[in-house]
């Protein structure tokens, strides 16, 4: 991989970064101003541990053997890690990007092409200087080793580093031919872009759920969303919070937020075909669009919170049969939802007379499939939906899930552009590098790392966040549903109108 100069350094996070230079080309300074302190393993410091100070050459061997086991617990435990150390040995090099591997982490070597009478003339102002002989057989190892380091499998060579950003791994700018760059493409017009917003908790005091929900459509509406999704689920997923944390039932709180906004298309991300009768369910979305002047859409998909079934009565069946549930929805939903009162007969159930008056405004309600499922769900969404919403922070395996539900497309003899692909993004969002440290150090859990929250959780500035959507644009994503990490008012929704604009 070729280096470069970067006039802001973005390391992905977690990674293993290893800095390589001679004394005094300004390493450390460099990794304290960008790195928090538990983030820097120094072989000085564990010399002083080890021995009698950190200039106490006799204690190397034990300070390297510590440096070497804090890099696997670490690493281990998904955590960024600077190994602080002049980096000139070969072997520790390879070393290093061996645990990385084995981790599962990116290793990245940053390198100081200091001057070096610039060098010499830091150690002669040191406290505790080296030899002559030593720095200068250090500076001939660099200029080596800097011919060296793009030939070695460093995931990512940065020379001279400049200010650094942490940003998640996947969302660093990829070299893979194999992916579209996220660095700015054309985005051709009928390929647009657009934005819905999903809310997945209702943390917002139980005297303040009602209002703040307007609030929070209303300043949706204004800063240009296109769609507001609430989770149709009766209790809060493990993957979001606590059980007992409040969840409002899905199609009372869309009428609700119809009766307070006036563009706002309003579904269900998504509505687990068993938890209602699909008869029942079409008649509560043909309200919801009647009421609503046209502005529903229904999120359908196989379900799969076992233990909610279970805790509310509800049978807990095979995938097989709620997959066959959901595709008898997928072909009833449209005649409940079309003129007379024709009879229905599907593989799980039967609808003697499949009537639901008034009507829908829309002909037909759009359908969205939500599941990643790649045999059966995303074939159904091939066959019978509008829209297919799939999952995954890695834009690698949104390219797979895009390619395959396309591929369905072509096997059943329908335009794979005629299918709406969306893609769920959980997210930390704030316009600055120093407003989004911040804001993660208010969200995360005590017992979690910054890094690591901030990796699953996609947190990133605007300027990163539209260089990732550009991505998912050119893999074929149409519309990017966002959810806001800590959404308890209209104001992180507001701050999120940069992002859109970028794409009007």
């Amino acid at each position: 991989m070729a280096s470069e100069t970067h006039p802001e350094t973005v390391i992905p996070t977690p990674a293993l970064v290893v800095l390589v230079g001679a004394s005094g080309a300004g390493k450390t300074t460099w990794a304290e101003a960008n790195f928090k302190a538990g983030q820097v393993l120094s072989t000085d410091t564990f010399r002083a541990y080890c021995g009698a100070g950190p200039d106490d050459r006799t204690a190397g061997t034990e300070a390297f053997t510590l440096l070497d086991h804090l890099i696997t617990i670490r690493l281990g435990k998904g955590l960024t890690t600077v190994v602080d150390t002049l980096g000139l040995d070969a072997d520790r090099r390879a070393s290093y990007r061996d645990a990385a591997a084995e981790a599962g982490l990116p290793c990245v070597a940053v390198g100081f092409d200091t001057d070096a009478e610039l060098c010499r003339d830091r150690n002669r102002n040191s406290a505790t200087p080296i030899p002559k002989t030593v720095l200068d057989r250090q500076l001939r190892q660099w200029r080596a080793t800097r011919g060296e380091l793009d030939q070695e499998g460093f995931d990512l060579v940065i020379v001279d580093p400049g200010p650094s950003r942490q940003i998640p791994r996947f969302m660093v700018p990829t070299t893979d031919a194999s992916s579209p760059p996220s660095a700015p493409v054309t985005i051709q017009p009928d390929r647009r872009l657009t934005f819905d917003l999903a809310i997945g908790s209702y943390e917002f005091g139980h005297a303040d759920i009602g209002s703040t929900l307007v609030e929070i459509a209303r300043a949706s509406e204004r800063v240009g969303f296109r769609a507001l999704w609430v989770m149709d689920h009766f209790r809060q997923v493990p993957q979001i919070g606590r059980a007992w944390e409040p969840m409002l039932e899905a199609y009372t709180t869309l009428a609700y937020l119809a009766g307070h906004t006036e563009r706002l298309r309003l579904g269900t991300l998504v509505t687990g075909v068993e938890h209602r009768n699909v008869g029942l369910l079409a008649k509560i979305v043909a309200t919801l669009d009647v009421l609503s002047g046209g502005r529903a859409e229904c999120g359908l998909g196989a379900g799969w919170f076992s233990a909610e079934q279970a805790a509310y009565g509800y049978p807990v069946n095979s995938n097989r049969m709620r997959l066959d549930t959901l595709e008898d929805a997928l072909q009833a939903l449209p005649v409940l939802w079309g003129p007379g009162g024709k009879s229905f007969e599907g593989k799980v159930f039967s609808i003697p007379e499949a009537m639901a008056y008034p009507r829908p405004v829309q002909d037909p309600v759009p359908i969205l499939v939500g599941g990643g499922g790649e045999r059966r769900t995303l074939r159904l969404a091939a066959r019978y939906g509008h829209a297919c919403n799939v999952m995954g922070h890695d834009p690698a395996v949104v390219a797979h899930k895009i390619a395959v539900v396309r591929q369905h497309c072509i096997d059943l003899g329908r335009d794979p552009d005629d299918l709406v692909v969306t893609t769920l993004n959980p997210l930390v969002h704030a316009t600055s590098g120093r407003d989004l440290d911040a804001l993660i150090e208010s969200l995360r859990p005590p017992t979690q790392a910054a890094e690591a929250f901030a990796a699953a959780n996609q947190a990133a500035t605007t300027e990163e966040h539209v260089a990732r959507f550009r991505q998912l644009s050119a893999l074929g994503v149409d519309r990017v549903c966002v959810s806001l990490v800590g959404n308890t008012g209209p104001e992180r929704v507001e701050s999120f109108a940069p992002v859109i604009d970028a794409f009007r």
